[in-house]
């Protein structure tokens, strides 16, 4: 009743929020930010959450924690998107998406406010005369492209005790008293040729500025521009006789030559663009960014999401956007990502405004449905899983979910211990035909495929009845042989299946006339994913929006599933290509064998003119002509079915699971 009573409050609130543009905040009773987002118009979007009119799962849990909001109002969409990455970055709520580990990425910065800026490592981004490069998730590779630079373009190190006396000695005096000494001693860099050797006076400002130029060029990925200036500086020198010049030139165009050479080229055209690719799983999400600039990739970064359970996809991108092109400078002409964003205007223009092209160019987001740039999308994608396993392996975190699932389960069934061994099964059928039940075992919270069964329902049925079947299927699965039978596995310490109340009434009086009371059992209804159990009468027990127990529990009872429809998809193939083809006079077994050899399966055969048919001369002509007007009419009534929604033709849909083995009493 208090809740009903708060949110009403919000409700009534809530009349007073304008119609317009800008950012809102959704607080506890502590009073601290728990949600940060935009609208174009604010009460409107507001008012979705405390009507359940958002259907993310994770709504009702953020609504049954507000406790108050604010808002504010701005001109655009494109302000609304600005500050709501800054409010984001200073509340960092637990119900908007995160970085999973939340550490500080390297970057490569060039310290743009001293009069000779030198090149460094760092982990900080705060310095606004500072110009930033990054940020890179492999540090060794960040710190191995600095020293690649200075190779290519002699430039000072913050690290250098001599460029550190050079700059404090710059901040205190003017650069006109400096250079007029003499005598000061160069540092080992310049000596070596990775520093300028500005610390000496061998190089002005003006000409150090053109190096500093250089190395953002080279660092932006515009290295066919560099190079060809390089390329002319080493004609120039040669011109001039200065041949040490120029082998010092041809030696840095090498270098530049030899780093492109190790980078995969992926596109034909001079590509500027950051493909962004992510997988997801219910808790966590993976994502993984190349940086291709003129058809190369000349980095790639990779990265793992927090507090994506419940977040749609959608909002995962946009949360990742903005987070990471908020703390690079490497803005490309071009982001590709797998979907259309709500606000995607606003963030091109904002991604435009950070790009600053002097020429005008603008960022576009692209959504590639094939080509070339949906292929490169593909491949971040599976980079994308890759990075999330390498975090799941590097951190444990399957053991440290599956042991927190077992144990969330434990204590919100009311078991008396951790459901070890799991079982679940699920019914599959068209009306009442070719009914069938899979059994999947989950051993330790984990899927057990060498524990499944399948069983073939015997009961007849007229139309479908998945209590009657789930009751054979019970019976048969826990009658006393059964449980005897090592090849079935011991006995279960949770029993789910997969409905809701009136299967879960099912079971139990099935177990109650076998005289079964110690098997734990629950019911789970897809529609709120809610679990039914025998000792609560007051309604179902609601596990957490995005616990590692209800992804546990979703993951069986979409096992379970998969594996039901399998087999049924199976034995529907199966019996109608026996049916159909046994209509066919003069069709005997010994003919039907050879014909579906030549035709290399049924399906092909289906598909196949008369001609073709009778061209395998498998069986004779006015056989041929027999079995092709037979599968023209059978494939004529599947049309019909499918448009009719009775469901998908099991002999093109069909697959082989391999996984289990059939009930032996089948």
């Amino acid at each position: 009743m208090a809740n009903e009573s708060r949110i009403q409050d919000i409700k009534h609130q809530l009349a007073s929020v304008p119609t317009l543009p800008g950012v809102y905040l959704w607080k506890n009773k502590d009073g601290e930010v728990i949600y940060v987002g935009k609208a174009k118009q604010l009460r409107a979007r507001m008012r979705q959450y405390v009507n359940f009119q958002d259907d993310r799962a994770k709504i009702p849990l953020l609504v049954d924690q507000i406790d108050s909001f604010e808002y504010i109002v701005v001109e655009n969409e494109h302000e609304a998107l600005v500050l709501e990455k800054n409010l984001i970055n200073q509340y960092a709520p637990f119900f908007n998406a995160d970085f999973k580990d939340n550490k500080s990425y390297p970057f490569i910065a060039l310290t743009k406010g001293d009069v000779f800026p030198a090149i460094k490592y760092t982990r900080e981004k705060h310095v606004a005369s500072t110009r930033y490069f990054g940020p890179y998730t492999d540090g060794r590779a960040a710190r191995q492209l600095v020293d690649i630079v200075r190779k290519v373009v002699p430039l000072c190190s913050s690290s250098c005790a001599e460029w550190r006396r050079l700059k404090k000695k710059l901040d205190n005096d003017d650069l006109t008293a400096f250079l007029s000494e003499t005598g000061t001693r160069p540092c080992f860099d310049a000596h070596v040729g990775l520093g300028p050797g500005a610390c000496c006076g061998q190089i002005t400002p003006e000409d150090y500025r053109r190096h500093v130029e250089r190395v953002e060029k080279f660092l932006s990925g515009r290295r066919t521009e560099f190079i060809e200036e390089l390329t002319q500086e080493m004609m120039e020198a040669a011109a001039d006789l200065d041949f040490e010049r120029a082998a010092r030139l041809k030696s840095r165009i090498d270098t530049i030559n030899s780093l492109t050479d190790r980078q995969h080229a992926v596109s034909s055209r001079n590509l500027n663009a950051d493909v962004v690719g992510i997988h997801r799983e219910e808790t966590i999400a993976g994502v993984h960014v190349f940086m291709i600039r003129e058809g190369r990739i000349i980095n790639s970064n990779e990265f793992v999401l927090d507090r994506g359970s419940d977040v749609p996809d959608e909002d995962l991108l946009h949360t990742f956007l903005l987070r990471y092109y908020d703390a690079t400078t490497s803005i490309p002409h071009e982001v590709i990502v797998e979907r259309e964003l709500e606000d995607s205007d606003a963030m091109e223009e904002w991604l435009t405004g950070k790009l600053a092209s002097k020429f005008g160019a603008k960022v576009h987001l692209t959504v590639p449905a094939r080509g070339e740039k949906a292929e490169l999308l593909e491949m971040a994608r599976k980079n994308a899983s890759h990075t999330l396993n390498r975090y799941k392996v590097r951190t444990n975190y399957e053991d440290k979910r599956v042991n927190a699932a077992l144990l969330q389960l434990e204590s919100a069934l009311a078991l008396d211990e951790p459901p070890m061994r799991i079982e679940c099964f699920d019914i599959s059928t068209i009306h009442g035909s070719y009914t069938v039940a899979s059994m999947v075992v989950f051993t330790d919270g984990r899927p057990d495929k060498g524990q499944y069964r399948r069983f073939k329902i015997k009961t007849p049925l007229d139309e479908a009845d998945d209590f009657l079947s789930m009751r054979e299927v019970i019976g048969r699965r826990y009658a006393p042989e059964r449980m005897a039978d090592t090849r079935f596995g011991k006995k279960p310490d949770l029993l789910i299946l997969d409905g809701g109340l009136p299967q879960l009434n099912a079971v139990l009086d099935q177990f109650e006339e076998m005289g079964i009371n110690d098997i734990p059992v629950c019911g789970l209804a897809k529609r709120d994913e809610e679990l039914f159990v025998p000792w609560q009468q007051t309604g179902p027990v609601v596990l957490p929006g995005g616990s590692a127990s209800l992804y546990l529990v979703k993951h069986v009872r979409d096992e379970s599933h998969r594996f039901a429809i399998t087999f049924h998809r199976e034995l529907r193939g199966k019996g109608m290509t026996k049916s159909i083809l046994d209509d066919v006079v003069g069709l005997g077994p010994v003919r039907k064998k050879a014909l579906l050899k030549s035709m290399g399966g049924f399906k092909k055969l289906r598909a196949a003119s008369l001609e073709e048919i009778k061209a395998t001369k498998s069986v004779p002509a006015e056989v041929a002509e027999e079995v092709y007007a037979v599968l023209r009419q059978y494939n004529e009534k599947r049309t019909t079915d499918i448009s009719e929604g009775l469901g998908e033709d099991p002999v093109l849909q069909g697959e082989s699971d391999g996984s289990g083995t059939d009930d032996v009493l089948e």
